[in-house]
């Protein structure tokens, strides 16, 4: 990275929200969660791409039941620190997950709008069973009715960063979750 963008990102991160070791804690949590109410029964984990791409490895690691993993892409920021408001599903799942116990593994829920859509798409595909498991909520900003099985954070309404969370595809690699400013 070039010293000027180098500058640009430091400058970006206000605040750390969420640290990593709460992020661990939280996370080994889930796994047992998970594990508890399948106990022994396969899942099949689907991340929601790009931003819980991370999130997703760790809670993969933390599970014991088996599980397979797929991936989507949703997207309805474009670059910008406000949701559009118009959700376009841009990378599918690749097969049938009627004999599926699915869990979407999501990094945050703001409007609501991408989890709702991407939840009525799956469910019409009848899986066995169907639940959402999300990194960060922010309930303050919800447009559309959506409560999630699980969050490991409830936060406010700040744009955040990190643990895959992005600004312009940049502060992925941040191993927290950081409030963004510039």
């Amino acid at each position: 990275m070039e010293l000027f963008k180098k500058e640009l990102f430091d400058r970006g991160i206000k605040r750390v929200v969420v640290s990593e070791d709460e992020i661990r804690a939280r996370i080994a949590e889930a796994g047992k969660y998970i594990d508890s109410i399948y106990d022994g029964r396969p899942i099949l984990l689907v991340s929601i791409l790009k931003g819980s791409f991370v999130f997703l490895a760790d809670l993969a690691r933390a599970v014991t039941v088996p599980c397979e993993i797929a991936f989507m892409a949703a997207k309805s920021y474009y670059e910008s620190t406000q949701s559009s408001g118009i959700v376009h599903i841009t990378m599918d799942l690749d097969r049938d997950i009627s004999d599926c116990h699915v869990i979407i593994v999501e990094d945050i829920i703001d409007t609501g709008r991408t989890l709702a859509d991407v939840v009525k798409l799956l469910r019409s595909r009848e899986p066995l069973s169907l639940r959402v498991v999300t990194l960060l909520d922010k309930p303050e900003r919800r447009a559309v009715p959506f409560e999630a099985d699980m969050s490991l954070f409830t936060i406010p309404d700040l744009f955040v960063i990190g643990y895959g969370l992005d600004y312009g595809e940049y502060y992925r690699n941040l191993p927290y979750i950081a409030e963004y400013g510039e």
